[in-house]
């Protein structure tokens, strides 16, 4: 059986790469969808246009538009979901490129802020011949340090089913209180809060301030996403792989979703009824950037669509599998945004798939 979670009233959206957005079809497609409001940083990620060097050895790059959460948010509407991003960009001219492309997206751009006294954020990120990622960020501060709690747009996130957001904006204030003022709007406003730590650890003024800083807002969310290397990490070097080192040190009593993921090997998944694994797809990698923003946005466009999903084991290991194909397909182009697919991408991958297994 393909599982393919349309929601009840969404129709089919071709990829987004027209750079129109007067498509009223599509903008009244999305107004049938649950809200999910991604809130943290949007930046230029600056991707080496050859595989396998450093970022010293790279020849050139190709700039993409990058940021986990904007990366969520464009994940979910080019599955066919509503979306909208809260955060901060310069008024430069990387600024303005990358919220139009948000609008190109779909992605409702009315919490974003453009501050005329800082740029946009930089990143550049490549993944080694020894497969380990390299980052190097450039933010002294950037615009998106800079968003402040007035600027957050309260009656956003109250339409909001769900309210996803990262740690790096748990950083540095203002952000931070920002940040925390959002998640108390979203909280007070019901929504479901997803959490992706994305450790970025060079970011961090220490190892302990991000230990402590990503779990300050642990106990606040109902999904939480996490990879084995931050489990390593948030557990001071414990086993990723044993599930009581998981279920004692990282669930807590009001979580819904625990997920880890485990690159091309799947991913688990614990909730208070059931756990499991859900395997992975195989692919040709050229680029991992991205794919746990594609997997994020292929569980929450589900969630989003049918809460259901986190009562019913069978219905989330189908979702899961869903969010692992969105992975899998991202890491097979450069970039992230760019890299992200659409329904009909993930639809055909698993007609393939079901089609070689029969």
């Amino acid at each position: 059986m393909v599982f393919v979670n349309f929601g009840s009233k969404g129709t089919e959206r071709s990829q987004l790469n027209s750079g129109k957005s007067g498509d009223l079809k599509q903008e009244d497609d999305k107004k049938t969808s649950e809200l999910v409001v991604c809130l943290g940083e949007l930046l230029i990620d600056f991707v080496p246009t050859v595989g396998g060097v450093s970022l010293a050895e790279a020849p050139a790059f190709k700039k993409a538009p990058g940021g986990a959460p904007a990366n969520v948010a464009v994940g979910i509407s080019r599955l066919g979901g509503s979306s909208a991003f809260i955060g901060k960009v310069g008024k430069d001219e990387f600024g303005y490129m990358l919220c139009d492309i948000l609008k190109q997206n779909f992605v409702d751009t009315s919490g974003v802020r453009f501050d005329s006294e800082a740029r946009t954020a930089l990143a550049f990120v490549t993944l080694r011949a020894d497969g380990e990622r390299e980052f190097l960020f450039f933010r002294n501060p950037s615009a998106d340090m800079l968003l402040h709690e007035l600027e957050i747009d309260k009656n956003l996130i109250q339409k909001a089913k769900i309210f996803h957001y990262g740690s790096i904006s748990l950083i540095h204030d203002p952000c931070k209180s920002a940040h925390l003022a959002a998640l108390r709007i979203a909280k007070e406003s019901g929504c479901i809060l997803s959490y992706d730590p994305n450790l970025r650890l060079a970011l961090w003024p220490s190892a302990e301030a991000a230990q402590k800083g990503i779990m300050s807002v642990w106990d606040k969310a109902d999904i939480i996403k996490i990879s084995e290397e931050e489990i390593t990490f948030l557990t001071e070097g414990d086993d990723p792989n044993d599930d009581d080192v998981v279920l004692k040190k990282l669930f807590h009593p009001n979580l819904k979703l625990l997920i880890v993921t485990q690159g091309s090997e799947g991913c688990r998944y614990y909730t208070k009824k059931f756990k499991g694994q859900v395997a992975g797809v195989k692919v040709n990698p050229i680029d991992t950037t991205g794919a746990g923003d594609a997997f994020v946005s292929g569980i929450l466009y589900n969630i989003a669509s049918d809460q259901s999903i986190l009562q019913e084991e069978e219905q989330l290991r189908k979702a899961l599998r869903f969010a692992n194909i969105c992975g899998a397909i991202t890491v097979t182009k450069r970039g992230a945004i760019p890299a992200l697919p659409n329904k009909e991408a993930v639809a055909q991958f698993m007609l393939e798939a079901t089609t070689i297994n029969t």
